[in-house]
């Protein structure tokens, strides 16, 4: 049996003929050449065609934008503000966002009309959290992020807004775990939003969602409504407590120097008068010494001399009546009894 063409063409492609690239340029030449001989009209039209299909990769970023490249659904580069070129889709897409602006979640609670006056919806099943001392608190914060990687924010996650939404819930309420009660509705406020920060960040960055947390803000924080005046009246009752504490601490910073003063105060009067009573002593007994010395070298001199300094410091002091003894033979002394004197009569010594 004949094959049904006895002469075919050999192919430039068969394998045991090597291609002749000229030749085929050539044949493409010439071709191309006839058709727009034939109809230049068309070509010129495709051209048209073609000059603006290139033209619409020509795209430009806004200053607070980037922009990812894709080729057919590969990311192959991210652009920032300015004029740019990509390949005509459907080779090359691109996708921008505003990577510069600060976007804000809600959580525990939506806004229903910003106002003025704001109105807010409370979201229970987000906002009630068990605390450390096993408490119940109803938490409601915001959370302030932007896009730090726009090619990770795309296409790592599927919902970048609702990761972050449920990475937060899950990092505030391991936060509030490890929270007592009482620090979560007083001071311990900011340490929860900076814990709570770096935790959501932490998890972010194991995602990489391509996410910087600029900041986690308390909006409000109280207990359920069922127990709420229950945790009023222990509030008040820790507040009594502190107020009594102080009032007591003050008290005592107020006695405890005083009484430091005066104790202060009556040692150094005893340490004086002792010192006092030392020093007089020595003197009575220096002056006694010089006494004695000068009763050694003149007896009669100094026991006269002694005897007529204490009779100086005694007589001064007792009432005396001198009596001649001759005009007390006529007449009968009268002594008045009733009264507290002490009279002596004495009698004048003879002259020697």
């Amino acid at each position: 049996m004949e094959p049904w063409n006895k002469n075919p063409k050999k192919s430039p492609w068969d394998k045991n003929q090597s291609p002749n690239v000229d030749e085929i340029l050539n044949k493409l030449q010439q071709q191309f050449q006839r058709g727009f001989d034939q109809k230049p009209l068309g070509f010129l039209i495709l051209f048209v065609i073609i000059a603006l299909w290139m033209v619409t990769g020509v795209f430009i970023v806004d200053p607070q934008e980037q922009a990812v490249i894709k080729r057919f659904g590969v990311v192959m580069d991210t652009v920032g503000p300015g004029p740019h070129y990509h390949l005509p889709a459907p080779i090359e897409t691109i996708e921008k966002e505003k990577v510069t602006a600060v976007q804000r979640i809600e959580i525990g609670f939506r806004t229903v009309d910003p106002g003025p006056p704001a109105r807010y919806r409370q979201v229970k099943q987000e906002s009630i959290m068990l605390t450390g001392d096993e408490n119940i608190v109803d938490v409601q914060f915001t959370v302030q992020y932007r896009i730090s990687v726009l090619s990770e924010y795309l296409y790592n996650v599927t919902n970048p807004v609702d990761t972050v939404r449920s990475a937060a819930e899950s990092a505030m309420r391991e936060v509030m775990g490890h929270t007592a009660v009482g620090d979560a509705l007083t001071i311990g406020k900011e340490q929860i939003e900076i814990k709570t920060a770096m935790l959501l960040q932490g998890i972010l960055n194991e995602y990489q969602a391509g996410v910087k947390i600029e900041n986690v803000k308390l909006q409000d924080v109280h207990p359920p409504e069922s127990v709420k005046e229950a945790f009023k009246d222990v509030a008040s009752a820790k507040e009594d407590k502190e107020k009594v504490i102080n009032e007591a601490e003050g008290y005592a910073n107020n006695l405890l120097p005083k009484a430091r003063g005066e104790a202060s105060q009556i040692i150094n009067a005893a340490k004086a008068y002792a010192e006092e009573v030392v020093l007089l002593a020595e003197g009575k007994s220096q002056k006694f010494n010089s006494v004695y010395e000068e009763y050694k070298k003149a007896k009669d001199i100094t026991r006269q001399r002694i005897q007529l300094d204490t009779m100086e410091q005694v007589l001064p002091r007792v009432n005396k009546i001198v009596v001649d003894p001759q005009l007390g033979k006529n007449f009968l002394p009268f002594l008045p009894i009733n009264q507290q004197q002490s009279l002596k009569i004495t009698e004048p010594k003879a002259e020697p």
